[in-house]
């Protein structure tokens, strides 16, 4: 056998050698195509999920920033215009200032108070000076969002609520005694009902375990009828204003009050659809019906007032649309456009007999009628959300 033939034969057989071994490396290594394609499928739920966070992370940002907007400028606004002019700077003032005091105390504990886990009527203290709350989402609460942007977004239903009972005692009480009180009254009252309707295991929670459930869908209970019937306590207990009901007390600028109104319908957006907690059809359900009821409480209440007075008002308008807005807020993830109206009409012409006759026959001076509007509107809103329910 020559040099040549040799050298070929060893390497037909080396061939025949390492091609099994190469093939099973091969066949080791390169996936499977039902492997592959559960990978991508893996991948691709992921990514739909990351997408659908970030869409409702940003949704809710933006209702806090809304939210927000309603105390600073929009109830600071809308009470402004209603006082007299040398207590317009005061007024204002005490939105601002809860915008800042009532922060404070949420980062310290009051949001653990009022959403850690406790027991029925308030919550515990495993989440104050926000301890565990981060970007990590709370499943109980939100379960595609940041514990965090939950947090914020609660912040801002603590600072208007307090705020709103400011137009009962407007032009007669000091600032330093409006501030320690709204302060003690969130963390004494606040606090304990935003745990007892909307905490883990409250007391009135509809969806967490709660041993008599309230459908409170934005805050009626929490917010309206709380801080309403709060002012109205707050005005039998100070008494009237020097003058009233004999001296005339107009509003200071009717002009302020429009804007300041319709900065809060465009507010309450976020307010009522934010707390779907989540930027889908809810979100746009609540939309919708917050619009359509605002739209008909001021019809309500200038039809009330045209049929009564001869002619609507401007102040009677924007009156009448805060108080549906008011009213829809428990019903608003609930119910659908048409009853939407219902509640708006029907509210409109509630809240306004309230404000014109019975706050006449019973003589309290509920300065700028936060009882008349929010606890009278958010009171009337709860019984209705079961009645129009869908």
């Amino acid at each position: 056998m020559s040099i040549r033939s040799f050298v070929g034969l060893a390497t037909a057989l080396l061939v025949l050698t390492l091609v099994p071994f190469v093939t099973a490396q091969n066949s080791a290594t390169t996936p499977s195509p039902a492997t592959d394609v559960n990978s991508r499928l893996v991948r691709l739920e992921q990514q739909a999920a990351d997408a659908k966070s970030s869409a409702d992370n940003a949704w809710m940002l933006t209702s806090s920033a809304l939210v927000l907007m309603m105390t600073g400028p929009g109830l600071a606004l809308f009470y402004g215009g209603l006082v007299r002019k040398k207590n317009v700077l005061g007024t204002m003032m005490q939105s601002f200032v809860l915008m800042a005091v009532i922060t404070v105390l949420w980062g310290l504990f009051s949001y653990s108070l009022s959403f850690g886990s406790g027991n029925s009527f308030v919550g515990g203290l495993q989440n104050i000076f926000l301890n565990g709350v981060g970007a990590a989402p709370d499943a109980a609460y939100a379960p595609t969002i940041p514990a965090q942007t939950f947090m914020i977004y609660q912040l801002m239903f603590a600072i208007i609520t307090p705020a709103l009972i400011a137009g009962a005692f407007a032009e007669r009480m000091k600032f330093s005694a409006m501030l320690v009180f709204t302060v003690l009254w969130s963390v004494i009252v606040y606090d304990p009902m935003a745990h007892m309707v909307w905490g883990k295991g409250g007391l009135l929670n509809a969806s967490l375990g709660g041993r008599f459930p309230t459908l409170d869908f934005a805050g009626g209970t929490v917010v309206h009828v709380t801080s309403g019937v709060s002012a109205l306590v707050c005005a039998l207990y100070l008494g009237k204003r020097v003058g009233y009901p004999k001296d005339q007390m107009p509003p200071h600028s009717v002009v302020l009050s429009f804007i300041g109104a319709c900065l809060l319908w465009v507010g309450w957006f976020g307010f009522n659809a934010g707390s779907a907690l989540a930027a889908g059809s809810l979100a746009t359900s609540a939309f919708v019906a917050t619009h359509f009821a605002a739209a008909a409480a001021a019809v309500g209440w200038a039809a009330a007032e045209w049929i009564r007075n001869g002619k609507p008002s401007v102040l009677g308008a924007i009156s009448g649309a805060v108080a549906g807005l008011v009213a829809i807020t428990p019903a608003s993830g609930f119910v659908k456009p048409m009853p939407a109206l219902a509640i708006g009409l029907i509210a409109g012409v509630f809240c306004y007999w309230m404000v014109a006759k019975v706050k006449a026959k019973f003589g309290y001076d509920d300065s700028l009628d936060a009882f008349g509007v929010h606890g009278a509107g958010g009171t009337l809103g709860a019984v209705l959300t079961g009645g129009f329910r869908g």
